[in-house]
């Protein structure tokens, strides 16, 4: 494996979609609702102020497990690829899952209206809403691409996906760096305690122009995680704690990956041969393809190191690199990524462009007070999608009366 990116990282998208992921199983009937949603004590509210019903509460099934689907980078705008909605609901239907992510570049910079950005939403998050199923997002660095000219920021976004009955996503956290930055809790089967957490974090967008007069020229141009961030998620994870009387197991989910995931993949810091990959692979127990570069930020943010000192979260798995899938334990916490979802983003080259779309599964049981996790990738190519190298636009779905008036 070389070094090098196979293909430059697109960033305006044609009107096009992607596809996430799925395993092939019994259909669930359309709207049916999962077993362990229930309803929260909490009112929800439309960005009028209106109420919009309860927020969900998650709760591992009778018999202990639990199951989360990933999808990352649907990155679409109103006129999305018809196999980025079909490869969710295959997923949807035969994997059941209990709560989905889209973890971050829900849309792109295509849309040129409030009504375009509230569509290209709703196509892609109606097959869980209208299922019954909880879901919940992140943000990535595409998401506000639209700013300009639809005038839609992502505090706005955020307003709008919470106005959806089954959305998971808290009220924005004042002074807190990013934008809907969420803990989710999972009860225990019995009900009696959270057995189980799902961080979501804002990793940003862009690294800014200078920083005490200096650029970044050399340097990656992303964003990173800032230090309240890793602040809140420690003052947080103690907090849980002494409420639980004990660590709550958990994963993380952020757009842009960490360094250490890059450290990982080539067993070390300096160095990026076949030997260094291969010695990777063997150390770490890494699973999956790397086809392009990890794209972290200029700075390393501290998070994993946090996560290490905090020894809940078990897991921190990202996207944005849309061709990569691969995980591994880097000392003792899952790293990897989901494939990109979208069919209208960049994916391989040429006609493979396609055969990298999917998503990933996490398949939670309880075992005690910890929680066992199980991972795996489904493509669109083991659910007979169309993968030809083209793009495929669709209408939009139509707004629900509730999401039209938002």
């Amino acid at each position: 494996m070389t070094d090098k990116l196979p293909l430059a990282r697109r960033t305006v998208l044609t009107a096009g979609g992607l596809g996430v992921l799925g395993v092939l199983g019994a259909a669930l009937p359309a709207h049916a609702q999962p077993a362990n949603a229930q309803v929260a004590n909490l009112p929800r509210m439309s960005p009028d102020g209106s109420p919009r019903g309860k927020a969900p509460k998650l709760r591992f099934r009778e018999n202990g497990t639990f199951k989360v689907v990933q999808f990352n980078d649907t990155q679409d705008d109103e006129l999305v690829d018809r196999r980025t909605v079909e490869l969710i609901e295959k997923i949807l239907d035969t994997e059941k899952p209990d709560v989905v992510l889209i973890n971050g570049d829900v849309i792109t910079g295509g849309c040129e209206t409030r009504l375009a950005v509230k569509q290209a939403i709703n196509n892609v998050v109606w097959p869980m809403e209208s299922r019954g199923i909880p879901w919940a997002v992140t943000y990535g660095n595409h998401d506000e691409d639209s700013l300009p000219q639809s005038g839609v920021d992502e505090a706005t976004m955020l307003d709008f996906y919470r106005s959806y009955d089954h959305n998971l996503n808290a009220e924005n956290i004042a002074g807190l760096t990013g934008t809907g930055n969420t803990i989710v809790p999972i009860r225990a089967a019995n009900g009696k305690r959270d057995a189980f957490s799902l961080w979501l974090l804002d990793s940003g967008r862009y690294a800014p122009g200078t920083i005490q007069g200096q650029d970044f020229a050399g340097y990656p141009t992303w964003d990173w995680l800032k230090m309240d961030q890793v602040a809140w998620y420690r003052s947080e994870s103690q907090r849980l704690e002494k409420r639980a009387g004990r660590k709550v197991p958990s994963l993380m989910f952020i757009h842009i990956a960490l360094w250490e995931h890059r450290f990982m993949w080539w067993g070390g810091v300096d160095t990026r041969t076949a030997a260094d990959a291969a010695r990777g692979r063997a150390r770490h127990g890494i699973v999956g393809e790397r086809n392009e570069d990890e794209c972290p930020g200029p700075f390393n943010s501290g998070m994993f190191n946090a996560i290490l000192e905090r020894g809940d979260v078990k897991g921190v798995f990202v996207g944005h690199d849309h061709i990569n899938d691969y995980y591994g334990n880097y000392y003792g916490v899952l790293l990897g990524y989901a494939p990109g979802t979208g069919f209208g983003a960049y994916g391989l080259p040429g006609a493979d462009r396609n055969r990298m779309r999917g998503g990933r599964v996490f398949e939670l049981t309880e075992t005690g007070d910890d929680v066992a996790i199980a991972t795996r990738v489904v493509y669109a190519r083991d659910l007979g999608i169309d993968l030809t190298a083209n793009d495929q636009p669709m209408e939009p779905t139509p707004l629900p009366p509730a999401q039209a008036s938002a």
